[in-house]
């Protein structure tokens, strides 16, 4: 096992110790492992799967499937056919949206996800019920930035088809009451999508203690790298689904006026795919394993009641997240008072340490929240102590410049 006290060393990027990254709900930063990984396969196995019946092609197709079962033992699918690759859980979203939505869905039918979602999981269901003439409905939260038992209740109902949701908030960090939103769909009968991008990489995700219908993730959020995402789905449902995207090698025959469709996962992958990127994602999964993701779970959850508790003796400062430990992940929104989030981030970044600012793709949360934007801390398993406390000394320095503007403003 890896030792976590350890790690930064592993990331090329921390070599000269000037940056302190908090913005892996963005993107990740990337091991060594996976990057020479990805180098290794292009200069000695580049070929294109499926298409050949040459060495190189037959390497690069075990490389592939290899990576799809890593993937399906990482997660606990059944089988590997469940695992279908995408760019990203955005087009995994999108996937769903057409192939289970808009070939499903009848008038009159309810789609139901929380205000809580990010525009990937929530601008295909707008188009996709207002063309099947449904109803989108939303789940909303509490004063402690949670979904309680008694939403999940009133909002699930007989007329609901499909139930979308985060598992975790990439604004507040709640971590969302899974079991008893999938136990209330399944009990209505229908179908549950997780979005598990902000969980992923933070502690194990299992899809059939979960029961979930379908689950999507990106690789780029999990240390490995940019465009690779994975769409999970239960074999008797992605076998009824149609095609998404049509072309080279998701296809069985084609005719002049008709076509059949390959057997999954091929169905669901049309045109040359991005082996380099999944042999990245299948590295960052050995990567992850080699730490445990028990470990990686510990380690997180000390690091953000260390910046929650440091965080919230700051009088300046207003947090939008769960009051209750248990129930964040590895994400803290905050305001500086009467500091716009972007000056806040700009100035931060003067000073070494990177944080997000804006809506986070989630405008509608903002909306319901009454703001406009936050600055988000959001953490790897790289970081540590050192970098909460350098983010309160930046925190505190920006504060005392603007205090005296703000006190005249008020």
């Amino acid at each position: 096992m890896m030792k976590i006290k350890d790690i930064k060393k592993e990331f090329p990027i921390f070599d000269d110790g000037k940056v302190v990254y908090l913005d892996s709900g963005a993107t990740s930063q990337k091991p060594k492992c996976v990057l020479e990984d990805m180098r290794d396969f292009y200069e000695k196995s580049n070929a294109n799967p499926y298409r050949g019946a040459y060495g190189l092609s037959v390497k690069a197709t075990e490389v592939y499937n290899g990576a799809r079962e890593k993937v399906a033992k990482f997660i606990n699918a059944k089988e590997s056919c469940e695992i279908i690759f995408t760019k990203n859980a955005t087009e995994s979203l999108n996937l769903l949206a057409y192939s289970l939505g808009l070939d499903n869905l009848k008038k009159g039918d309810e789609v139901v996800i929380s205000i809580m979602e990010h525009h990937s999981n929530l601008v295909p269901w707008q188009k996709v019920t207002k063309a099947k003439e449904a109803k989108l409905k939303y789940l909303y939260i509490n004063d402690n930035f949670e979904i309680d038992e008694k939403e999940i209740e009133k909002k699930i109902t007989k007329k609901t088809k499909i139930v979308s949701i985060t598992s975790v908030s990439n604004v507040l960090g709640t971590i969302n009451n899974l079991e008893a939103i999938v136990k209330k769909a399944h009990s209505v009968g229908a179908v549950v999508i997780v979005d598990a991008s902000q969980s992923v990489a933070h502690h194990k995700v299992d899809v059939q203690s979960l029961d979930a219908d379908f689950l999507v993730f990106s690789a780029h959020k999990m240390y490995g790298p940019l465009g690779v995402g994975v769409l999970y789905g239960k074999k008797k449902l992605l076998e009824k689904m149609l095609p998404f995207i049509m072309g080279g090698d998701m296809i069985e025959f084609v005719y002049e006026q008709e076509t059949t469709f390959a057997q999954l996962p091929n169905k669901f992958e049309a045109g040359t795919q991005n082996v380099g990127g999944v042999v990245g994602l299948a590295s960052a999964i050995d990567f992850l394993e080699s730490v445990g993701m028990k470990n990686i779970e510990k380690h997180e959850r000390g690091l953000i009641s260390y910046a929650y508790d440091k965080l919230s003796r700051l009088p300046y400062l207003t947090l939008l997240c769960p009051k209750d430990k248990s129930k964040m992940s590895s994400v803290i929104s905050f305001n500086v008072k009467g500091v716009h989030p972007h000056d806040v981030s700009t100035l931060l970044d003067l000073k070494g340490v990177c944080v997000r600012s804006g809506n986070h793709c989630a405008q509608p949360l903002m909306r319901f929240l009454g703001i406009d934007s936050t600055c988000r801390i959001s953490f790897g398993l790289y970081n540590t102590k050192e970098d909460v406390d350098a983010l309160g000394v930046a925190l505190g320095e920006i504060y005392e410049k603007f205090k005296k503007y703000i006190k005249e403003e008020n």
